[in-house]
């Protein structure tokens, strides 16, 4: 019996997706997709689980897209439902209402690397690779990453990455803007497990609608974004955890949110 294509656990309040290909450096394929999309699914209806950790077992995060797979995809159609059901995936993940954290442990390539930039905080490897070498093979970025990578690093450097097909470091993404920072290999989940952790015993509510106003005020005009602050910040103003938050700091103890 083969082994499942994607690996999910919860542990306290986190949760963990690992893709499980490590024979095929977590290449992506569809049903892998629809695995992940589907663990996602239950890490989201959680209610006990507050950050979600994404990693890769073996030497990769993700290599890309499982090429075989891709090449075998014959006619417009055949692509376009491939292209669909990862675009649907990684949006879902960008917006997911709680926070993710990238555990990227190697290789992080094309789909890897884009489903990285749909990760809210990604911690690095020093073993980790990052690019989108899609040129290459006569394909350029087509799972989010033309229009992530331009909003996430400057222009110059974006078209570089992609036009070029090379990989970078993990020193070189951090310094890029790509990654939050590097660690040993042997610290990484341990580093990301302890951030998760300290964002999980914060407020679900704030993070929540924080995430919420970051996501919608980036595609709007600064006076608007401001206004839609204004509005989201206000309605956790009266909430249970926004009392609690200040009954604790005023009784100098740890505040305990339930998410109201």
């Amino acid at each position: 019996m083969s082994e499942p294509a994607i690996l999910s656990s919860v542990e306290g309040a986190i949760g963990y997706i690992t893709i499980n290909r490590p024979k095929k450096l977590n290449a992506l394929d569809l049903a892998t997709i629809e695995a992940m999309d589907d663990a996602l699914s239950g890490l989201e209806a959680d209610a006990a689980v507050r950050v979600i950790i994404f990693t890769g077992a073996g030497k990769a995060f993700v290599a890309g897209g499982d090429i075989a797979d891709l090449n075998s995809r014959q006619g417009l159609p055949h692509y376009v439902e491939f292209a669909e059901h990862i675009h649907s995936l990684f949006r879902r993940i960008e917006l997911c209402d709680k926070p993710t954290i990238g555990a990227v442990n190697g290789w992080a390539l094309g789909g890897g690397c884009e489903l990285m930039l749909a990760l809210d905080i990604r911690i690095v490897s020093e073993a980790a690779r990052i690019g989108v070498p899609e040129i290459t093979l006569g394909l350029f970025p087509g799972a989010g990453g033309t229009q992530r990578l331009i909003r996430q690093i400057p222009l110059c450097q974006a078209k570089e990455l992609m036009f070029a097909g090379d990989h970078v470091s993990a020193e070189q993404a951090v310094a890029l803007g790509l990654a939050n920072r590097v660690v040993a290999a042997d610290e990484l989940m341990p580093a990301c497990t302890a951030l998760a952790e300290k964002i999980a015993h914060k407020s679900p509510l704030a993070l929540k609608l924080l995430k919420r106003t970051l996501a919608a005020g980036a595609d709007m005009p600064l006076p608007s974004a401001l206004a839609h602050e204004q509005a989201m910040v206000s309605l956790t103003l009266d909430s249970a955890d926004a009392h609690e938050g200040c009954s604790a700091f005023l009784e100098k103890r740890e505040a305990t949110f339930n998410g109201t």
